[in-house]
């Protein structure tokens, strides 16, 4: 029973109705996760790692997920409600996570997960902002309720600023001319839609430049998501705090999307190891197969690396 439970859950993560988990085999063999160990799914997003960890926490484990996406929760209680009472969901950010495992009485805790980035989810709702494929409101909040926007932030920085961040979070060699056109547009027009500001970035970056793997606006939109949600300053407090909130023998694996958050999370866990915090399980980041890849593209990016607490 148990194995026809877990190959039907697996098949189920894959679906296309909602957004594919990157890496499941990886992740189920680094966290290892068995009955009665409680384990933290800190970015549960509509519920896709966690329908694949459920079935080895029976009859006794714990899944507790955490998410800032009240949309993204929903899904995902909806998709775990036949695992309760095992399930517990809180809408929050992971770098809270710390308080949040005291309230519950659930720290220490023998795993936890994060898949960080964008979901797709956020990436395929115009309404959201995320990308500038689709024509909608300028806002890339993960959580709606938090009040700055991407908008907010492209039409009130000044030019230095604006420069500064799109150099520092989107490694955008195009900076500064980037910011001085969006400053120019936005004199006459409130830079206000998705589609609005990617003009303004194909009119920025000199023709010669645009025909690369990237489209103009990839990395000005990476640098506005980061920034609205202040994604690395959230990572950075967790790794900082994970030690204290791993037993002995438990394990972290993280899912990194782009340069900046791998660096982050190498250097965290080289550091711990020096440290005699932790041991490394993968000297080098595991990447997606072949066959993954092509089934799912925006999986081609991923990095995931896992470590076990001493």
């Amino acid at each position: 029973m148990h194995a026809i439970l877990e190959e039907e859950m697996t098949a189920r993560t894959s679906s296309p109705a909602w957004h594919q988990p990157v890496m499941v085999e990886a992740v189920l063999e680094l966290l290892n996760p068995r009955s009665p160990a409680v384990i933290v799914d800190a970015t549960v997003g509509t519920g896709g790692h966690s329908l694949a960890l459920l079935p080895r926490l029976l009859p006794h484990g714990r899944l507790i997920g955490i998410d800032r996406d009240p949309e993204a929760l929903k899904i995902a209680g909806q998709r775990l409600t036949e695992f309760q009472p095992l399930v517990r969901l809180e809408r929050g950010n992971y770098r809270d996570l710390p308080s949040r495992l005291t309230r519950l009485g659930a720290r220490p805790v023998d795993g936890i997960l994060l898949d960080l980035g964008v979901s797709s989810l956020q990436l395929d709702r115009a309404d959201r902002g995320f990308s500038f494929a689709r024509e909608g409101p300028l806002d890339m909040r993960m959580d709606p309720d938090q009040d700055t926007t991407a908008e907010t932030l492209v039409n009130t920085l000044p030019a230095d600023d604006l420069a500064r961040l799109l150099e520092t979070l989107g490694e955008e060699r195009f900076a500064r001319r980037i910011a001085q056109h969006i400053v120019q547009e936005r004199r006459t027009h409130p830079i206000t839609t998705t589609k609005q500001l990617a003009r303004v970035m194909t009119r920025a970056i000199p023709a010669g430049a645009r025909h690369g793997r990237l489209h103009a606006a990839t990395r000005t939109f990476q640098a506005l998501r980061l920034a609205v949600n202040d994604e690395l300053g959230a990572l950075t407090a967790l790794l900082a705090q994970l030690p204290v909130l791993l037993k002995p023998g438990a394990r972290a694996v993280i899912i990194t999307f782009h340069s900046l958050e791998d660096r982050i999370v190498k250097r965290a866990f080289l550091e711990g190891q020096g440290r005699g915090v932790w041991t490394v399980l993968t000297k080098k980041p595991r990447r997606p197969s072949a066959e993954e890849a092509a089934r799912n593209p925006r999986a081609r990016s991923a990095k995931l690396r896992a470590v076990e607490r001493l």
